[in-house]
Order: C-alpha cells, then structure tokens, then sequence
C-alpha cells in the first residue's frame, strides 16, 4: 500500500421519520442520498448491518489517499455537510476510522491486504475497533515481535481472507481499526478463534463492537432498504 490512505466507516440507523413515508418516498430519499454520498470519498461502499446488529442499518465505507494533511479535514467538512442534509431520516450510531501505514512487524506488502480500490467487493465486510493493554508497549520490541510473528503466522492460515489494519491512536479511543473483507463467514469466525488462542490475545483490551456489513451495490441497497 504505496499511499497513505484515510478510511472511514459510518454506521447508520433509518429514523422513525423514514418508516414513516411509503415505499415510493423512502426510495426517493435513498436514491438522493446515495447520490450524495459517491462524492463523499474516491472510494464509497454501501453496506447492510440490520439484522446481523440490532441499533444499526446499514454502514458507508469511503476512502481517500491522504498523503496531503489537508485532506483529512477537507474530507471531514465534506462528510458533514453532506450528511447534514440526511439527519431527518437516517441517524448516525458510530463512526470508525483510521489512516494506513507499513506494519513494524510484518513490513512490505501482504497478499492478503485488503484495498478500497479494488475492483471488486466481497460480500462481507468485518469492521472493529481494537485497542492493547499498557503492558503490551511497556514490553520489548523483540517480545512483541514474537508474539506478531505467531499472529501472523495464524493469519496466513486463511489466505481467502484480507485485511485492513488502520491507526486511529490519539485520534479516536481506539489505537487500530481492523477490517476484514471474506466471502466466508464461518470461516472467519474459524479465523478470529485461531486468533485469540495466541499469546498476544493476553494483551487485548478491547475489540468491540464488531459489525459484521453484507456489501450491496446501489440496486440491492434500494431492494432492501427502500
């Protein structure tokens, strides 16, 4: 991942305005809102969460290269603006997000790197927020580079399965959000298992909420939602 890219995923619940309106209105609010929403990054993906979270409907996947700082501002007044125009009917629950940059424990790049700018989507999406314990930092760079190592090594177990790793630290109460892309998803679960079964798990201090997004291009989006 050449560039440094900002990715940012905003988690969405329809208002009781919106169930309010028939069929025809509702789809004339989704038809201008996703409009509104392709200007929001260069990339932009639209995602089901409802029934798979209870609070939360759908969510938007939009991402920049950011490797000029003004652009993480121009991005946010952009996204606010926009989103601004929505609020009668769709409600913001959560927003996660984060820059890209090389891993201190597995540098170059990886086959299993999951990029907004691929062509094509898979069906699900994993999105989480992931932070460490103190102990973890306070232990040598060699110490957590063993612990790394068997991580990644249980990663490359799923080669099916790619991943977004994104720093948030001091930017949101989180220092990483982790995003999964898989057409699988009891392989997945297969996966985050393996994974908390490694030493490094110890020094977790919080991974959730999880949501877990079923990726539906414009049409399938109106289908469902409108």
């Amino acid at each position: 991942m050449a560039e440094r890219q900002l990715n940012h995923y905003g988690v969405f619940a329809f208002t009781e305005a919106y169930w309010a309106m028939d069929s025809a209105s509702r789809r004339a609010f989704l038809h201008q809102m996703l409009e509104q929403a392709a200007s929001l990054g260069e990339r932009v993906f639209t995602y089901s969460i409802f029934p798979a979270r209870p609070e939360a409907d759908i969510m938007l996947w939009s991402a920049v290269v950011a490797e000029q700082n003004e652009v993480a501002a121009q991005f946010f007044l952009r996204y606010a603006h926009t989103t601004t125009h929505w609020r009668r009917y769709l409600k913001p629950v959560n927003t996660l997000w984060g820059f890209t940059r090389p891993s201190v424990y597995a540098p170059g790049k990886s086959e299993q790197e999951l990029s907004p700018f691929d062509e094509k989507r898979r069906p699900y999406l994993i999105v989480y927020p992931f932070a460490k314990t103190s102990d973890w930092y306070l232990m040598s760079k060699d110490a957590r580079q063993g612990m790394m190592n068997e991580h990644i090594k249980v990663g490359r177990q799923y080669p099916e399965i790619t991943q977004l790793l994104l720093y948030s630290t001091g930017l949101q109460d989180q220092e990483f959000v982790v995003v999964y892309e898989t057409d699988d998803l009891p392989q997945f679960s297969e996966l985050v298992s393996a994974l908390r079964a490694t030493q490094a798990r110890v020094y977790t201090l919080r991974d959730t909420p999880i949501y877990t997004a079923l990726y539906q291009p414009t049409e399938e989006f109106l289908k469902t939602w409108g």
